[in-house]
Order: structure tokens, then C-alpha cells, then sequence
């Protein structure tokens, strides 16, 4: 299955969430905070427990833009791992490259962190890096690729940075040099809430 390329703001009417993060998804949600299509207003209330579990599949598949494929590896990878099944599969997404850099604020949305990536625009332990799903591990440092430090992306991103307030506790970011280091694994209290993990897992142990 390929990645959603239609409208977005359908997706985020759809879960009544700014699924994406861009400003202009949370103003159409002030307008039209239901979902889509004729019985959009009815939607929710006419969701079986199934129905529940393969949205909550979806909407995470959209938050992190994974497509079908690649997400249920995730989950075949990690189901028989020690541990809680739903946070070790969050986790997993969590520690992609193209969330980092969102993470870290060197983008503001994720489709903007899978860009920067996909364009090599990002350095791993002073390597290249343009695979958005690259796992980044404890220790890794991502910086800037040099010959792309002084573009006008990075320079109009230096101020998001510096004001950036809510970098998760299992990274470090200085502002300063723009080099980001992966300092532990995200846990449960780093994912967020509108995420039920555990939904996710009882979906595909069916």
C-alpha cells in the first residue's frame, strides 16, 4: 500500500486531530471539527470495536507516514520481544530518523522531516543519511550536513530551535550548533497520548 498522498485535512477531520501538525489542519478543525462526508457528524458513534482498532491502526500509520508494509514489521519484529508489546512498537517509531529530526525541531511537521531527509540534508555519525525509516540507536549524533548548513532552510530554522521548548527528555539538542544526540530509548511517558498502542496490538493478534 503506498503512502496517503490525498488531502490531509480529510484525515485530520477524520480522527478531529491536527494528525499532520501545520497550523492551517488546526484552523480547518476550528471550522469543521467533524468527520468528512454526509454522515460525518454521526461518525464515531456508529464505530464497532473492530472499527475502533483499524483507526487507531490508521491514525497512527499517518501520524508517523508509515505505510502498511513497514508497519506491520514493526510489529512482527517486536511481538515476541520482552516487554510491553504496544510500547515497544511506539517506540520503534519513535527512534526513525524522520521523527527525530521533528522531534529535535529541525522540522516542523513530519512530512517536512521525511524531506529533509530524503534530500541529504541530514548526518548520522557524520555519515549521509536519506532513508527516513532509519533507526536511530543510543549515542547516535545527527547534525546538519555541512554543505546544506548555510541554505536558507536551516537559517530560517535556527529560530524554531533556539524557541523549541518540548524536546523529549530521551534526546539532547544544542541549539547553538544544531547537533542533536540520542541520549536513551523513548519510553512509555515520551509517546503521545492520543495513541492506543494497545489497540494497535489486539488489531493484528486477530
Amino acid at each position: 500500500m503506498a503512502r496517503y498522498t490525498g488531502p490531509k485535512a480529510k484525515i485530520c477531520r477524520r480522527f478531529g486531530e491536527n494528525i499532520y501538525g501545520s497550523d492551517k489542519y488546526a484552523r480547518i478543525l476550528q471550522k469543521k471539527g467533524y468527520a468528512p462526508g454526509m454522515h460525518g457528524k454521526k461518525f464515531a458513534r456508529n464505530v464497532s470495536e473492530y472499527g475502533k482498532q483499524l483507526l487507531m491502526k490508521q491514525k497512527a500509520k499517518y501520524i508517523y507516514g508509515v505505510q502498511e508494509k513497514q508497519f506491520r514489521k514493526h510489529y512482527e519484529d517486536i511481538k515476541n520481544k520482552p516487554g510491553v508489546v504496544g510500547d515497544l512498537l511506539l517506540s520503534r517509531l519513535e527512534l526513525r530518523i524522520d521523527n527525530v529530526i521533528y522531534r529535535l525541531g529541525l522540522a516542523n511537521t513530519r512530512p517536512q522531516a521525511r524531506q529533509v531527509v530524503n534530500h541529504g540534508m541530514i548526518y548520522v555519525n557524520g555519515k549521509k543519511m536519506s532513508i527516513p525509516s532509519y533507526a536511530v540507536k543510543v549515542g547516535d549524533e545527527i547534525t546538519i550536513n555541512p554543505t546544506k548548513k548555510d541554505n536558507g532552510y536551516f537559517k530560517n530554522q535556527e529560530q524554531f530551535v533556539s524557541a523549541k521548548k518540548n524536546v523529549p527528555s530521551w534526546m539532547q539538542m544544542d541549539s547553538k550548533s544544531m547537533k542533536g544526540k540520542i541520549t536513551s530509548l523513548p519510553e512509555k511517558s515520551h509517546f503521545d497520548g492520543n495513541i492506543d498502542a494497545s489497540a494497535i496490538v489486539e488489531f493484528y493478534s486477530k
